[in-house]
């Protein structure tokens, strides 16, 4: 993976991961964050909130300490917030809906301007 490439995929998820290390943090300690998404057989721990930890590493980590493995995760979450945002959420009360919950464990609040 040459810089460029780095460099793009830095923007992107600059762009998708809208939420604080400390903002994801503290969401992900709530009650909500817990019962969304899928969860693996044998693992308790859903998948987004694997990832939301996650995020909070790499954002909270220097540039030069990343690593190809952080950059593909990066990579990951760009995706998961482009396609769950394509789907617009439910029509009624976005604020306390699965769907937005879901986000919020990808580092993304669709509530946030």
């Amino acid at each position: 993976m040459d810089e460029r490439e780095k460099q793009e995929i830095r923007a992107a998820f600059g762009d998708a991961v809208n939420m604080t290390p400390s903002e994801l943090e503290k969401w992900l300690a709530t009650p909500e964050s817990q019962e969304v998404g899928f969860t693996r057989e044998g693992e308790g721990e859903a998948v987004g909130h694997q990832s939301g930890r996650r995020i909070v590493e790499i954002k909270r980590a220097r540039q030069s300490e990343l690593r190809d493995d952080d950059y593909a995760h990066m990579k990951k979450v760009v995706g998961y917030v482009h396609r769950h945002r394509a789907q617009g959420g439910p029509s009624e009360d976005k604020e306390h809906s699965r769907w937005r919950y879901s986000l919020m464990n990808w580092g993304h609040d669709p509530m946030k301007a």
